[in-house]
């Protein structure tokens, strides 16, 4: 699983998650960002052309190597500065109040301890900062949710541990955000899979 992980999952996730569908809901969550900006589960760097101006700089927190290579071509046309600067989303190592925006995308899916990650991600935020998201997870009709309960444990064994039930208004609201906007919705393909949260949420 170490290999596969390491060498297959970051491509698969740049191939599904690169598809051109999603780019309306990337800039949608990118939208607002501005001056220090932290990015949990940066991956290939698909977010990058969807910074908008008012970012002054990019912290990206990516476990994957071969994801952070994959950002190659994208990184090159960046036009802020993008520095990978950490590898794990749950033990983030950046002082109190280091960034004014956090940024994640497809990501709270798969980071084991979800409720350490966003405690991490709300401590290293200012007051009053921002977490721009947007995510699948647990869907809102129950005939949907049975369906993802049942194939959440191949969509974890085939997509790096990636769960399809999670709650994701639920885990930001418990992480002691203050949810500010929020869209649930269902995008285009199998519900199970695409029962989207795009919102942003501030830290108190």
């Amino acid at each position: 699983m170490g290999i596969y992980n390491d060498h297959v999952v970051p491509r698969l996730v740049n191939a599904v998650c690169g598809m051109k569908v999603n780019n309306p809901h990337r800039e949608r969550a990118c939208a607002g960002l501005h001056g220090r900006v932290m990015e949990i589960g940066f991956g290939s760097g698909l977010n990058i052309p969807f910074y908008p101006a008012a970012v002054d700089s990019i912290s990206a927190v990516e476990p994957a190597d071969l994801g952070w290579r994959l950002a190659d071509r994208r990184l090159a046309k960046a036009t802020v500065p993008i520095e990978r600067a950490g590898l794990d989303g749950q033990s983030l190592p950046f002082a109190d109040n280091s960034f004014d925006s956090a940024l994640s995308t497809w990501t709270m899916c798969t980071i084991p301890d979800i409720a350490a990650a966003l405690a991490e991600v709300r401590r290293v935020l200012i007051p009053g900062g921002t977490l721009h998201f947007v995510e699948h997870g647990l869907a809102p009709d129950p005939g949907v949710r049975t369906w993802q309960h049942r194939l959440n444990p191949i969509e974890k064994a085939i997509a790096g541990g990636c769960n399809l039930d999670r709650d994701i208004r639920g885990s930001v609201e418990r992480a002691g955000f203050e949810i500010r906007e929020l869209d649930e919705f269902y995008a285009d393909g199998p519900k199970f899979l695409t029962a989207l949260s795009l919102g942003v949420a501030v830290s108190a």
